[in-house]
């Protein structure tokens, strides 16, 4: 009885540091991200920041999961997107956030999430008699989108024509100036770049979609170091670390 509770403790002892020793040591991430806030973005707004100089709801989760894997990381911020996406999907040790995980994107990356909820709406103006019973309403409409993003992609997808900024903080002005009707984009992170703009009064009219936010890692990265991430960002989940930032920001 003895010796098979100590070969049974060995057998679990093994494949735990097994485990662990897939995790190459002093193992380090170069993260890319972008300014989507509210879920990263650069603290002074510019297009380039470093570590402690972004911040945002991905982020801090990013952030929590690498601390609780032990797995080390550099935090970039550049622009544009297609930038740092193609860093990531071409070079080993780099991984990007936040990413929609798309049936076009899913076998390009190895995925870390969900971090976050992403809700994609309709925006118009105040005042605007424009109304919106269904996602095909808005294909009579002149949509503005983020160049590069998934939610335009999807869009595009659809059979929308999209007109396409380089940021999506252009849109906010351009739905207050009237040159576009309708202003496709994530509910959270719209409100807060209209308030970035000064861009006042602009409503929700219509929620379309609803999809979840991912860490992609290069497809070089090792096994155990996704394995030990994804583990850090379930502990997370379970012990109501990520509900508690989200709710951080959203609050404010």
């Amino acid at each position: 009885m003895m010796k098979r509770l100590a070969w049974a403790l060995w057998g679990t002892l093994w494949v735990a540091v097994t485990a662990v020793a897939e995790v190459p040591p002093n193992y380090t991430l170069s993260l890319q991200t972008e300014n989507f806030p509210p879920y990263n973005f650069a603290v002074n707004g510019s297009n380039y920041a470093k570590e402690s100089d972004i911040d945002g709801i991905s982020v801090r989760i990013v952030q929590e999961l690498f601390k609780r894997a032990n797995v080390g990381h550099k935090m970039t911020l550049r622009f544009p997107w297609e930038r740092i996406y193609k860093k990531a999907l071409e070079n080993e040790g780099f991984g990007v956030f936040s990413m929609v995980r798309s049936d076009e994107r899913s076998p390009l990356f190895k995925w870390v999430g969900p971090l976050a909820p992403d809700e994609w709406v309709f925006f118009a103006r105040d005042g605007s008699d424009i109304q919106l019973n269904s996602f095909e309403d808005a294909k009579g409409y002149k949509v503005g989108g983020y160049k590069g993003d998934a939610l335009t992609d999807y869009l595009l997808e659809q059979g929308f024509k999209v007109e396409q900024a380089v940021a999506d903080h252009l849109n906010a002005n351009k739905l207050a100036s009237g040159k576009i009707d309708l202003w496709a984009a994530n509910s959270y992170s719209g409100r807060y770049l209209a308030r970035q703009e000064k861009v006042i009064g602009i409503k929700p009219l219509l929620t379309f979609d609803q999809v979840d936010l991912y860490l992609g890692l290069n497809r070089e990265t090792p096994d155990g170091v996704v394995e030990a991430l994804q583990s850090a960002l379930d502990s997370m989940r379970q012990d109501g670390t990520l509900d508690s930032i989200i709710n951080d920001y959203l609050e404010k």
